[in-house]
């Protein structure tokens, strides 16, 4: 059986863009990942992080956020930590010890958004897509390594 790929998404409220980014890797993933959450200050999941993600049809309802330091405490050991905070808070975002590589990727956050409802869903959506792209790309360039390291 091959080793799991173990990710971990990182962001500083673990309300919205990890939670996307957890949900969609576990989605498109398959069972080659192992896929985490955290916050750096975990707050409440985001409304339009659930709706956006009810939109492709994954549930995150039910989520709860956590906190890396936690993470951490428990001695979680990741393949890739990759954080997704926004270029503002890029620096508040953790590097995470003992991992085989830090990756940064830069989204807006949707708790940041303005506008009426329609307008932050719309916006939090194009995240969601941002996101769906980079893991796209993570999965086909992560299992193309994976591959090499086996043969």
């Amino acid at each position: 059986m091959k080793e799991k790929i173990r990710v971990l998404f990182v962001c500083v409220h673990n309300s919205a863009r990890s939670q996307m980014a957890e949900a969609l890797l576990e989605s498109m993933g398959g069972e080659r990942f192992e896929v985490e959450s955290g916050g750096i200050e975990p707050g409440i999941l985001n409304p339009l992080a659930v709706e956006a993600m009810a939109d492709m049809g994954i549930d995150i309802s039910g989520n709860q956020t956590q906190s890396v330091l936690d993470l951490y405490k428990a001695g979680k050991l990741y393949t890739y930590v990759i954080t997704v905070c926004d270029a503002a808070n890029a620096q508040r975002c953790p590097i995470f010890p003992g991992v085989a590589e830090n990756i940064h990727w830069s989204f807006d956050d949707p708790s940041s958004f303005t506008g009426s409802h329609e307008e932050k869903l719309k916006k939090t959506i194009e995240v969601r897509d941002q996101i769906k792209r980079e893991i796209e790309k993570l999965i086909a360039e992560k299992m193309l390594i994976s591959e090499r390291h086996m043969n």
